[in-house]
């Protein structure tokens, strides 16, 4: 992972530790960073809420990003680019909430044990209900396909606004039988609109 340094000269991989040292400069230092091909740590941990962390995640909270990132988002952005996309231009993801330290949580109303608070969950922006579903579909068969579970699939409504809430939590290692991985993953699949 590519190092950026501060306004301070300091290593910003040194402050993950202490997040409200690093956050003096937090948005164009994380903007660098890349996850995988097509995104940035600064878009999955971009905030509106100005808080004392400067909203930094843990290391452990990068590798859930870039798990998502890698073998999720860009399997997602790549599928309905195919299939729906423009051939003279992609479209983009837009994840509008991604990492949230606790602060930024508890400022936007998240529950309590969100699985924002861990990197393990990103809020994909749509334009209408059948981008909405077309979004989820495809995210069902990139499970299917690659026989990886997710631990919830939220299509959400407030208003005019429409988003998916998509999390992976990782693997848990230490329940393993022979040489598979038990997930913590719930596959839970909602329907939330208000």
């Amino acid at each position: 992972m590519k190092e950026v340094s501060s306004n301070k000269n300091i290593k910003l991989s040194e402050h993950l530790a202490s997040p409200s040292e690093a956050a003096l400069s937090h948005s164009n230092e994380l903007d660098g960073l890349r996850l995988s091909p097509h995104f940035t740590l600064g878009e999955l941990t971009k905030t509106s809420y100005i808080t004392a962390d400067g909203n930094i995640p843990s290391r452990v909270a990068i590798d859930n990003l870039k798990n998502i990132c890698e073998n999720w988002l860009e399997d997602l952005r790549y599928s309905y680019n195919t299939l729906y996309g423009d051939r003279s231009q992609e479209i983009p993801l837009i994840i509008t909430s991604g990492y949230r330290s606790e602060e930024v949580n508890r400022m936007c109303g998240g529950a309590v044990n969100s699985n924002h608070l861990t990197g393990c969950a990103v809020d994909i922006r749509c334009y209408g209900p059948e981008h909405m579903i077309r979004m989820a579909g495809i995210l069902l068969d990139i499970a299917d396909g690659t026989k990886k579970d997710f631990d919830e699939l939220i299509l959400e409504k407030r208003g005019t606004t429409y988003w998916i809430h998509f999390a992976v939590r990782p693997e848990d290692r230490s329940a393993t039988k022979g040489d598979a991985c038990q997930s913590k993953n719930r596959r839970k699949i909602l329907f939330d609109c208000r």
